[in-house]
């Protein structure tokens, strides 16, 4: 791995680990620091080996790591993501480290533009160090073969525990969720969970949401994280709270004035009761403008949340346009607030769309699943 944060490749590291428990000896090893959860998997007996690459080609990052695979006598490298492939790759090319490695692909870069070195390197020499090559996506698998130089790529669909993400009880048990939470039982909720940065343009989101306030000016959006463009988030509140409304004909009551277009945004920080959250709310939003397989849209769709999301990366293939919830254009914030407003104004329709979302997790995303297909990966690569 690169760090062992909070985030979605590295919450399904931590998962493997855990499940495969008595099938696998696990050791994970961080190119560039520990993180949150490489210190919890410390604190559970499971050895985590900081590597301190430097900036550049670290050549001894690859020596360092063929030495501690010599020493634990690890049979397979899971490499997630290109760098720590290349760095897996390189050890057992360079030092003659026998170990097979696994290359899984969990995300792609806007716009995805890969050097014609790195094609070239990759189709005529470090391909042929991953025994198996996987994505999340068929989007990223597509990405793997056509342009990064993988052809053996196979896609194995990310997924979610069931167990921690129940389905939404009744209307009473709904309004006594939204109480502990300290919701307004009878208020349109929409939420987006997702770390403050560039990639996930809060920024269309928060243009979409001025529009839906000129509508529903009742309604409130959760914002669920944190980080480094949270500031320039909400200096953009605040410029649209200063402005004059879209259109004054769009106005549903003449009393919107009432409720500040500011004040209809909350910021919650980083939450350990994100699962509560999207059982609560009628909608979940995302408006990245790339995304490979977002595992807090499926996480949403578990919840029973209907949801509104940008037509980007893996998106299209979890969620099932007009039947889980909707698709719209990246960084269009009209589309967006329309389908926002027609789910947010009818609670039968984004209630319908959120028990289609739930069944289609629980077909085809579950977790038990994915861990079992990355187990049977591990056994066929170190059998041949």
């Amino acid at each position: 791995m690169h760090v062992m944060q909070v985030a979605g490749a590295e919450v399904l590291v931590k998962q493997i680990i855990e499940r495969l428990a008595g099938q696998i000896e696990a050791t994970v090893f961080c190119l560039d620091g520990l993180g949150e959860l490489g210190q919890q998997l410390l604190d559970a007996g499971v050895p985590v080996v900081v590597l301190g690459r430097k900036p550049g080609l670290d050549r001894q990052v690859a020596r360092k790591l063929g030495e501690e695979v010599r020493r634990r006598q690890i049979e397979v490298l899971h490499a997630h993501q290109y760098t720590p492939f290349f760095y897996s790759a390189l050890a057992r090319m360079v030092h003659r480290v026998p170990v097979k490695i696994l290359f899984t692909e969990h995300g792609r870069h806007y716009p995805d533009i890969v050097s014609p070195k790195r094609r070239w390197v990759n189709r005529l020499l470090l391909q042929r160090y991953a025994d198996a090559a996987t994505a999340c996506c068929d989007f990223s698998t597509e990405a793997l073969r056509r342009i990064e130089g993988f052809p053996a790529a196979v896609t194995l669909p990310n997924g979610v525990d069931l167990s921690q993400l129940p389905p939404r009880g009744n209307e009473e048990a709904q309004s006594e969720l939204r109480r502990r939470l300290g919701l307004d039982p009878d208020r349109p909720y929409a939420a987006c969970v997702a770390r403050f940065h560039s990639v996930k343009d809060h920024a269309t989101l928060v243009r979409g949401w001025h529009r839906v306030h000129q509508q529903l000016p009742h309604a409130k959006l959760l914002l669920v994280g944190d980080g480094p463009e949270r500031k320039n988030i909400e200096q953009q509140i605040q410029q649209l709270a200063a402005s004059p409304p879209l259109s004054s004909s769009s106005l549903l009551t003449p009393h919107s004035s009432l409720a500040p277009f500011a004040d209809s945004i909350e910021f919650w920080g980083i939450r350990s009761d994100v699962a509560e959250i999207l059982r609560a709310v009628d909608v979940f939003t995302l408006t990245s403008v790339s995304e490979a397989a977002s595992l807090t849209l499926l996480e949403a769709m578990a919840s029973g949340c209907a949801s509104v999301v940008t037509d980007v990366g893996g998106n299209g293939e979890h969620l099932r346009a007009g039947v889980d919830g909707f698709l719209v254009p990246r960084a269009d914030d009209k589309a967006l607030a329309d389908r926002m407003v027609e789910l947010l104004s009818d609670r039968e329709k984004s209630a319908a769309l959120g028990r289609a979302a739930r069944e289609r997790v629980v077909e085809r995303f579950d977790l038990n699943q994915v861990v079992d297909e990355y187990a049977k990966h591990y056994q066929a690569i170190t059998e041949r």
